[in-house]
């Protein structure tokens, strides 16, 4: 029989009402264990045990705040080659991204753990006089944290280790494509120094504990990271009780290929920013915007380099590319092959499901030509090893097509040209903007976030992540007349 992982409410590990297979997407035989999904009334558990939790970790003092977060940063680190095993086991990603992401965790943790000391206010002088003003920083309350599968570590830790610093209290319900990762981030910290409610683990489905939970007027903020619709419904339940919200969400990135571009450069980033992590990324370039002057070697050699990837078993040292996560996102992807064609763009290669050794949910990473910005595969997110060509005459064209999409999170230029790399810096309508570097990869000391569909409310990470976390409490103070 598979162990049997529970949910951690109010301080303690309990079974749920029922519970999901978690499968290797490698090797659909391997069964990574059983995870319990809880129930409604287990929910209310946690969070009239956060309610009472907080309060008590608000009032803690700084430096005991500041180890808790340093303890677990450092485990996660310390831990990184085992973790990151689990994690690539049951999300697909290959090893070395695994475990990378695992230590990335880590550092959001002890990251935080030095703003706990950085938490300093302001003051000035009343425009009356004999008055003081004080200005600082207060937490929100109970955080509801909903995070994806893709990045089940580091997404969750970018929120968890800012809701903590700052004084607030958990619910977090984590992706059920990923509950191991979930559950070793749980185990770590539920041995701190941490009053009993402060942090719990809520696993189940959406539309049965996620909607309950953004429904709940006990909680008084919801950081989400996912799909667009399930943003705005999260949003259209959280206004109903003024409730704070932060969401990333959907993106459609490009990467712009200038004729000046080194073309080994452009290649190895678009390479790297549309097939890591399967494509399975937010900060994916899913669209190549390549000026005519360089297109045709651009696409001579991204072919035969995504066809020398190596797609294979995520734990198998050899592996450039693991499979996707799922049946469904790999029935997904295939079907966004068949809508490709059916809008008359030319598969130059990969885009179909491979048979290994292993049964697992395995696809060849797909280069979609000749296609045009106006097409569903260049509009829509498919979350896929899949990437689209789009021709352009010149840099002013590549801007505009960077910029013609409904969402926008990242995007970047590969240019030798100073001119060209500081216009696009600034007129780039996205969040995050790189030059000469891949779309995917940010720090963890500084905001990110996008424009339009991809992002609401306030930035993550880094101290924009005060923001969300803290509410201002303006103080007045009259000083009187010393006797």
């Amino acid at each position: 029989m598979a162990e049997l992982h529970k949910n951690y409410i109010a301080g303690a590990w309990v079974s749920g009402t029922s519970e999901i297979e978690n499968r290797n997407p490698s090797d659909i035989t391997d069964l990574v264990g059983m995870y319990a999904q809880a129930s409604a009334s287990q929910l209310d558990d946690a969070l009239e045990a956060a309610g009472r939790a907080q309060v008590e970790w608000a009032a803690y003092g700084l430096e005991r705040k500041q180890a808790v977060l340093m303890n677990i940063g450092t485990e996660l680190m310390s831990r990184a080659e085992e973790l990151g095993t689990l994690l690539s086991r049951e999300e697909g990603k290959p090893l070395a991204e695994g475990k990378g992401e695992v230590y990335r965790a880590g550092q959001f943790f002890t990251y935080y753990a030095a703003e706990v000391l950085r938490q300093l206010g302001e003051n000035a002088d009343s425009v009356r006089p004999g008055i003081e003003v004080d200005v600082r920083r207060e937490p929100v309350g109970v955080v509801a944290i909903i995070s994806p599968w893709n990045f089940p570590t580091a997404t969750a830790s970018w929120k968890i280790a800012p809701a903590l610093c700052y004084g607030n209290a958990v619910i977090w319900k984590p992706a059920n494509a990923t509950p191991a990762s979930a559950v070793a981030l749980t185990e770590i910290i539920s041995r701190q120094d941490i009053p009993a409610g402060l942090f719990n683990l809520v696993m189940g489905a959406g539309r049965d504990v996620g909607q309950r939970l953004v429904e709940s007027p006990k909680v008084n903020a919801i950081s989400f990271t996912g799909s667009v619709p399930v943003g705005k419904g999260i949003a259209s339940a959280a206004i109903q009780n003024l409730t704070k919200v932060q969401m990333e969400m959907g993106s459609k990135n490009a990467l712009a290929v200038m004729d000046d571009a080194d073309l080994d450069l452009a290649v190895s980033l678009a390479l790297g920013g549309a097939f890591g992590g399967s494509g399975q990324k937010c900060t994916a370039s899913s669209r190549l915007v390549v000026h005519k002057g360089l297109h045709d070697a651009f696409v001579d050699r991204l072919l035969a380099a995504t066809r020398a990837m190596k797609v294979g078993h995520a734990l198998a040292p050899e592996t450039q590319m693991g499979p996707v996560v799922s049946a469904e996102q790999l029935s997904e992807n295939l079907a966004y092959v068949d809508v490709a064609a059916s809008e008359g763009a030319e598969l130059g290669c990969g885009g179909t499901r491979l048979t290994m050794e292993t049964d697992g949910y395995y696809m060849a990473p797909g280069v979609l030509l000749g296609t045009r910005n106006d097409m569903r595969i260049n509009r829509e997110e498919m979350f896929a090893p899949l990437t689209s060509v789009i021709r352009v005459d010149s840099y002013d064209e590549a801007l505009a097509v960077v910029n013609d999409t409904s969402f926008g999170l990242t995007s970047g230029i590969v240019t030798k040209s100073l001119a060209r790399a500081t216009h696009f810096r600034r007129n780039a309508r996205t969040g995050v903007v790189t030059v000469n570097l891949p779309t995917a990869g940010t720090d963890y000391h500084v905001p990110f976030g996008g424009r339009g569909d991809s992002s609401y409310g306030p930035r993550e990470q880094g101290r924009s992540a005060a923001e969300f976390y803290t509410t201002v409490k303006t103080a007045y103070i009259a000083a009187g007349t010393p006797e």
